[in-house]
């Protein structure tokens, strides 16, 4: 895979996982924007999950990676973007799917609940992955505000 721009995230409940993640995309070739948090101190996840999502939308990042204790809060949050499609991941099959049939341009992941090894097959899943485009097209195209009806 070529070396691409990744911003990555956490709140304290992923920071231990962040650590290793960012050494192992940058031992891969990958340039990583580390946009914090940098230490296991207390922080709100909201806050590093909208920096990541504005490095994406901006094109200064192809993807993000966002880390909270589950995951879960970080998905959510990034979601608020209308840009951003996220989804939360704990293990690699849906991190292939994301990307393949709903062409998610960031992943989240639970500190506290994936180790290391499972996290590294995640982001090498997401990160492999080619959007399938074709019939996916349409339902993705549903996302955006102005097809609600």
């Amino acid at each position: 895979m070529d070396p691409i721009t990744i911003a990555i995230g956490t709140d304290h409940g992923g920071f231990r996982l962040k650590t290793a993640l960012v050494t192992f995309l940058r031992d891969a070739g990958h340039d990583v924007n580390d946009l914090g948090c940098h230490s296991p101190d207390r922080v709100d996840y909201p806050d590093f999950a909208h920096k990541v999502c504005a490095e994406v939308i901006a094109g200064r990042a192809r993807f993000g990676v966002l880390l909270c204790g589950t995951g879960v809060g970080m998905a959510i949050a990034a979601n608020r973007h209308p840009e951003i499609r996220c989804a939360q991941a704990s293990e690699a099959t849906t991190a292939r799917l994301t990307r393949a049939h709903n062409d998610a341009n960031v992943i989240a992941l639970g500190g506290r609940l994936i180790g290391e090894e499972a996290a590294f097959d995640i982001l090498t899943a997401f990160l492999a992955t080619k959007f399938e485009g074709g019939r996916h097209v349409a339902r993705i195209a549903k996302l955006s505000p102005k097809e609600f009806a």
